[in-house]
């Protein structure tokens, strides 16, 4: 097939050269993007007067036609053309004629692919932004149904101190809204238009960057031509979003797989997220969970991979930037789909708030607000804290819990303890005293909750 850029050679490359060149098996993906810039390249080519009214409208009806037809299934986009540039050009020469060929004026590949990619991530932003919201939801519903559900606090993966699972899961929820602060900055920097930066000099037509900017959307235009056609470093900053948010759904998936384990039994996966093994015929396993937190890899290297290609190359548009596309589109719809999972694991699973009670209650979770008893009772802090160690270390050796310990016992630690040190040490006393913004108790839950679901309105 000859090429269009044929002319400096003739255009005949090796088979298996031109295959390696050939990007269309993935840029073919941004038919639509490729085919609404054209559309609003001819618009500005007659704007002014660099091509003729009819000859825009006939370039407009041209392109316009090929995008009903590849979204009707009448056309097949062909994969042995080099490009979807090239796809899209040469089916519409083939349909109107030489006016097809007068498109690509005031043009370049470079600056096409670069407004390509931008306009099509700044979509998937905006359904990544959507599918983010949706676990938000789920996980936020979950919490206000247990906000008073007590379970083990967890550092070191040790129990710690009493809360409520809620707490626990409005944790992530907090997490995934500056997730969403990060998409949206993204966007922002990514919706800057570097159409007709042409190769990397600009042109010599007299053309209007800003309006064709403005047909597209976009916020405004790259101010260098170099730099319009020579970075991705909102592919690279889209990819960290993607990265920080999928490390966070990995230590998510961490904990409902500790949680779902016979060790804990906090919850069970419902069975339409879960499967069996083909030889053990009790297993229940969390596959899902497991395949978010290895995908969580995967979107990691697709993010080391497009550093590495950039890292190099000198300005202004190197072949190595073709090596752009199949990363950051691996690394999105990776995230999509562990997003789609995530929402339907969590709105499906079952909780058992009485196993996440009874690793509460054996834990001597309760140990720093005996300390506190003891501080509001008139000790320091630090004679308090070793005393209540004391306590504990008593407990264990007798086989005992602070909230069954007579007191006659307490009372060979410290003469200030009295019968109201039962209050002190109850779960549901600790959980409900931590009133501070942001803490356990039921109250500042619910305030989460509700800032929660704000947030996520806008």
């Amino acid at each position: 097939m000859p090429k269009m850029w044929a002319g400096r050679t003739d255009g005949a490359t090796n088979k298996i050269a031109d295959d390696f060149n050939s990007s269309i098996s993935f840029d073919s993906r941004m038919y639509k993007e490729d085919i609404t810039g054209s559309m609003a390249h001819a618009a500005m080519l007659a704007k002014q007067g660099i091509i003729t009214e009819s000859e825009c409208d006939a370039l407009i009806d041209g392109l316009e036609t090929i995008l009903s037809d590849l979204e009707k299934g009448k056309l097949k986009i062909d994969m042995n053309c080099e490009d979807i540039h090239m796809f899209v050009e040469q089916v519409l020469t083939e349909r109107i004629g030489d006016v097809g060929k007068k498109l690509h004026t005031a043009r370049s590949r470079n600056d096409q692919v670069a407004l390509d990619i931008r306009m099509y991530l700044r979509s998937e932003i905006d359904l990544i932004d959507s599918k983010v919201r949706s676990l938000i939801g789920a996980i936020t519903d979950k919490a206000e149904e247990y906000k008073d559900c007590i379970v083990p606090g967890y550092t070191h993966l040790q129990r710690a101190q009493p809360i409520t699972f809620g707490h626990h899961l409005m944790a992530y929820s907090m997490m995934l809204l500056r997730d969403i602060d990060r998409l949206k900055d993204t966007k922002k920097r990514m919706n800057v238009s570097p159409i007709g930066s042409c190769a990397l000099a600009g042109t010599t037509y007299d053309t209007d960057r800003a309006f064709e900017a403005s047909k597209l959307g976009f916020d405004e235009v790259c101010q260098n031509s170099i730099d319009g056609v020579s970075d991705r470093d909102f592919s690279l900053e889209l990819m960290s979003d993607i990265s920080i948010l999928m490390m966070h759904l990995s230590r998510f998936s961490e904990e409902i797989i500790l949680w779902s384990s016979w060790e804990f039994k906090f919850i069970e996966l419902s069975n339409e997220y879960t499967t069996g093994s083909s030889i053990m015929p009790q297993k229940k396993n969390s596959d899902m969970a497991e395949l978010v937190r290895g995908k969580t890899g995967r979107v990691f290297g697709d993010m080391i991979s497009l550093f590495t290609v950039l890292k190099g190359l000198p300005l202004a548009y190197n072949k190595d930037m073709q090596e752009d596309k199949e990363s950051v589109f691996d690394a999105v719809d990776t995230v999509k789909m562990c997003l789609d999972v995530f929402v339907g694991m969590i709105s499906t699973m079952t909780v058992f708030p009485n196993n996440m009670l009874k690793a509460a209650q054996t834990g001597f979770i309760n140990a720093t607000d005996l300390a506190d008893y003891l501080v509001r009772k008139g000790l320091p802090f630090r004679s308090a804290y070793k005393i209540s160690g004391q306590v504990v270390s008593y407990c264990i050796q007798n086989a005992k819990v602070l909230e069954t310990l007579s007191i006659d016992e307490y009372k060979t630690f410290s003469d200030v303890i009295d019968n109201d040190v039962y209050d002190g040490v109850d779960l549901k006393n600790c959980v409900e005293r931590r009133t501070s913004e942001g803490g356990t108790s039921v109250s500042s839950v619910e305030k989460q909750i509700s800032y929660c679901r704000e947030k996520v309105s806008k």
